[in-house]
């Protein structure tokens, strides 16, 4: 599947080294602004990529290009996305997927009227880490307490302080704590227990954007307490308690790389079950399975979690006032 890049962001590397393991995918384009050539002259000789593109609309004629992979600042996600999807595309859309649940439920509908795929790189869904944290969820016996706090001193709350806004807390961007790290914490939560029957959102909010948060989702048996912090750090964990034992992992929930298990009294056993493979290696080789399978029934089921935890991001945002201009 021919592949064309939007963006020249920090991300983009690891979507070339994890797109280099999977044989479906060729790099065919990488789009962006002129005033980023150098950045994407960089990618293009580092990677091999065949071509660079300022004009989206004449990128999406390419009768080459079969996939868009939308990794551009968070508010351009939904109409750069839309746009590829009614040219009959499939799209990957970067976290998180829309600003707003209505866009992404635009984005999907449009998807399946034009017979393509849509679907969110979310990373830690797709692991099999996460998948082996789902088969042992059993052994927890009643789940009491999950936590997750995923703290990240942002060198850019600096310039912010000094009075620069830039993207990440730019309500205006879809900024916030919330939208770029407390969003796969959201994932991680619903992708083992669904949507949960209430949350509440409790945020530190400077010029209209929470530079850090913490959100509470209330479940049928159990409570849970998200940390997404940008203006502070602190030591990254999660944590599903049980009353037959736990799960623990020092790792971030975007990375995941290992995880400790332990039932009441026994011995923590250790799991690193991703095999060294690029972070983004197991999502991407999810979607080339299901596009090349036409496999649309996953398809819809992603895109389901993908509308709960947006339904999630939305109901934490008015509450504490965030408001993106969308």
């Amino acid at each position: 599947m021919r592949t064309a890049i939007l963006g020249a962001g920090t991300i983009i590397p690891d979507f070339l080294e994890a797109s280099e393991k999977i044989e479906e995918l060729e790099i065919h384009a990488i789009f962006g602004r002129e005033s980023s050539l150098s950045k994407l002259t960089e990618l293009q000789r580092r990677y091999g990529i065949s071509k660079i593109c300022h004009d989206y609309d004449r990128l999406l004629e390419d009768p080459e290009v079969e996939v868009i992979y939308v990794a551009l600042p968070n508010d351009l996600h939904y109409a750069f996305a839309k746009k590829a999807v009614e040219k009959k595309k499939h799209v990957i859309v970067e976290k998180p997927f829309a600003s707003t649940y209505e866009q992404a439920r635009e984005l999907i509908d449009t998807a399946k009227k034009n017979q393509v795929m849509v679907f969110e790189a979310i990373s830690n869904q797709y692991m099999p880490n996460y998948k082996k944290t789902r088969e042992l969820l059993g052994e927890l016996g009643d789940v009491k307490i999950v936590q997750l706090n995923y703290s990240q001193y942002s060198r850019r709350y600096d310039l912010f302080k000094e009075g620069q806004v830039l993207p990440v807390f730019d309500p205006r961007k879809s900024g916030g704590a919330l939208m770029d790290l407390n969003v796969y914490n959201i994932h991680y939560v619903t992708g083992l227990f669904g949507k949960p029957e209430n949350i509440h959102y409790m945020a530190n909010i400077q010029r209209g954007i929470d530079t850090s948060g913490i959100l509470t989702m209330e479940y049928p048996s159990f409570k849970c307490v998200c940390v997404g912090a940008k203006d502070c750090k602190a030591p990254v964990s999660i944590n599903v308690q049980g009353d037959k034992g736990f799960i623990h992992s020092d790792d971030p929930a975007n990375v995941y790389g290992s995880f400790t298990f332990a039932r009441n009294g026994g011995q923590p056993e250790t799991y690193g079950l991703n095999e060294g493979l690029p972070r983004l290696y197991h999502e991407l080789k999810v979607f080339a399975d299901m596009v090349t399978g036409k496999d649309y029934k996953a398809a819809d089921e992603y895109n389901r979690h993908t509308l709960e935890v947006m339904e999630i991001l939305d109901k934490a945002r008015r509450q504490v006032g965030i408001d993106f201009g969308v």
